[in-house]
């Protein structure tokens, strides 16, 4: 009975010290046109992100679910641009975005902002623009993320493992000794 105890103990502190890695997802930092703005229609979207992100995914949709993109987001480091595609006319759109953290991990979310004015894209630079830090989205992120309960299944399987071998090997031996 102590060597299936001790064997217990060894597992379970072997499933503990290998615990999973934190989930360090990265969240949005700031957005350019800001969530809630009314803005000129802007020639570009740009997404700044807390750490660098890789494989951007950006939508830009009006109220009746068109789409606004011209060609495909890039991504350097922790800025993701997307390219507006034609005028914009006045009223309410929907930034969607998804991209993949440093960890792996997708994170996606989404944001509103409201065009004014004329239908003609603002003169905005294609590179980088002012050293000014554009306005924060307040927009919470929404991680897809289900690493955590895999753990916690992972663990109960096999503590389930290790009391199901402890209790054949007890009904196995005399006396209940192992």
């Amino acid at each position: 009975m102590r060597f299936a105890a001790a064997a217990a103990a060894a597992a379970l502190l072997g499933v503990l010290a290998t615990a999973a890695p934190a989930e360090a997802h990265t969240t949005l930092t700031s957005s350019d046109p800001a969530k809630g703005a009314s803005v000129a229609a802007p020639a570009q979207i740009r997404l700044t992100y807390a750490d660098p992100v890789r494989f951007p995914g950006v939508v830009l949709l009006d109220a009746k679910g068109g789409h606004h993109e011209a060609g495909k987001a890039s991504a350097v480091d922790n800025h993701v641009t997307q390219q507006v595609g034609g005028a914009l006319a006045p009223g309410v759109y929907t930034v969607g975005w998804r991209v993949v953290a440093e960890d792996g991990h997708p994170v996606t979310g989404e944001y509103k902002f409201t065009v004014t004015g004329g239908g003609s894209p603002s003169a905005a630079p294609a590179g980088p623009t002012s050293s000014a830090p554009a306005s924060p989205a307040a927009e919470p992120v929404r991680h897809t993320s289900s690493a955590g309960w895999w753990w916690i299944g992972l663990v109960v399987v096999i503590l389930a493992a290790i009391a199901g071998v402890v209790a054949l090997l007890r009904r196995r031996t005399p006396n209940g000794r192992a």
